[in-house]
């Protein structure tokens, strides 16, 4: 599904500094910055209750929005939104200005449905090797994800980039031949988690036998010194 129409009222200021966003925060409102077509930055603030509910709605990182400012609509795309650590209330957001005419380039999640063949019949493990792809599109033709169906995946498949059906819209920049998803055999999967495990032992253990090893000789070595002559045999 296709970003729907958001729009939001923003407001110009002049005020900049760390105390002058405090006090936007205070009031209610959300210090912004929108990078310009032909250049520059603009400096803004809108509603923060409106943004807060416009953002449980949309998790995409790439929203369109219309910022309604100085009496012009402005199309921007969402680039960044920071937030408090401790409340994790918003507390900045950068806009890019946009032209609803000319293409995007965009990371776009991938989402995976369906149960595989492989995993319902043959026990197999379902691995996402790809979790976004890259494409250039319309602003408009920007979605929250693409929904990529792998119930036909039987054991030891994998489903390509090539493979995926975007349409028309979507020119992909993603290698073709990058795996999206594989059905794993169970075997497969327990040599895989076997190798992480041998990978993960500290090697602290056999090093250490090989110190005291090595230690033990010259220890050796100092208590054969320290030992008494043998006297020689007297003469009959």
């Amino acid at each position: 599904m296709a970003n729907e129409e958001i729009r939001m009222k923003a407001e110009l200021r002049t005020e900049q500094g760390s105390c002058a966003a405090g006090r936007l925060r205070r009031a209610g409102t959300i210090p912004a910055a929108v990078n310009r077509i032909e250049g520059g930055t603009t400096l803004v603030k809108f509603d923060a209750h409106t943004f807060i509910m416009m953002l449980r709605h949309h998790t995409s990182e790439h929203v369109l929005v219309t910022l309604e400012l100085d009496g012009k609509d402005v199309p921007v795309l969402m680039r960044e939104v920071q937030h408090d650590v401790m409340t994790g209330a918003p507390t900045h957001v950068d806009f890019g200005e946009i032209s609803l005419t000319k293409k995007l380039r965009v990371a776009i999640p991938l989402h995976l449905l369906g149960e595989p063949e492989g995993v319902k019949v043959g026990g197999g493990v379902l691995q996402q090797q790809l979790r976004t792809i890259e494409v250039d599109c319309l602003p408009m033709d920007i979605v929250e994800q693409f929904e990529v169906d792998v119930s036909a995946l039987a054991l030891d498949q994998s489903l390509f980039v090539h493979d995926l059906a975007l349409g028309d819209k979507y020119t992909i920049f993603t290698g073709k031949d990058v795996a999206v998803a594989t059905v794993a055999a169970p075997e497969a999967e327990a040599v895989v988690e076997a190798a992480e495990g041998a990978e993960a032992t500290p090697a602290v253990v056999t090093k250490g036998k090989k110190e005291e090893g090595a230690a033990a000789a010259p220890a050796a070595g100092k208590a054969a010194a320290k030992a008494p002559a043998a006297k020689p045999a007297a003469k009959k």
